[in-house]
């Protein structure tokens, strides 16, 4: 029975293993790794569809914003991040909120979207591969801004109010590149 249970972990080891590394990088995001740009990713939306980086890259400047709902500078900082979406989002600006709740958060997730009228896509890093490749310390609110030719132009860890202005120079400045 115990070398039963052995197997049958081993066996859910390497599934999870396959899947983290099924998941990750495509070979342009691997290519953009080598050359200093941003490591692919794609993860799972709020909405059932997936989001993949590399899918923006070249068309739009790319806000990543790692947060969790029991993070209240997280919260507050949402907001804000959707009315600079929707100023510039028609110029080639997008913001990807990774969501750092685990599984079990998913209902919490849900309501506090919901309740901010965040109109971005929200993604879900439940087993925070993308948190390790962006943002080790997991840090909340950490912010992460990438530009049209997959360069990382900023990375950013918290939110006050008045780091709004910074934010949103630093967008204009990638738009206008």
């Amino acid at each position: 029975m115990a070398v039963a249970l052995t197997h049958r972990l081993a066996a859910l080891g390497l599934c999870a293993l396959s899947v983290a590394c099924a998941g990750g990088a495509s070979p342009a995001g691997s290519a953009q790794r080598a050359q200093g740009g941003p490591p692919d990713f794609e993860l799972p939306t709020l909405d059932g569809r997936s989001e993949r980086l590399s899918d923006h890259l070249g068309r739009e400047v790319v806000l990543i914003d790692f947060w969790a709902t029991f993070c209240q500078p997280c919260l507050r900082a949402m907001p804000e991040l959707d009315a600079l979406y929707r100023r510039h989002r028609a110029r080639g600006f997008i913001v990807l909120g990774v969501s750092i709740d685990g599984a079990d958060a998913l209902p919490e997730v849900r309501a506090e979207v919901k309740k901010l009228g965040v109109g971005f896509p929200i993604l879900l890093d439940q087993e925070t591969r993308v948190v390790a490749l962006y943002n080790p310390k997991t840090s909340a609110p950490f912010s992460v801004l990438i530009g049209r030719d997959g360069s990382i132009l900023a990375k950013r860890e918290g939110y006050s109010t008045t780091s709004d202005g910074a934010l949103e120079r630093d967008v204009e400045a990638a738009l206008a590149r």
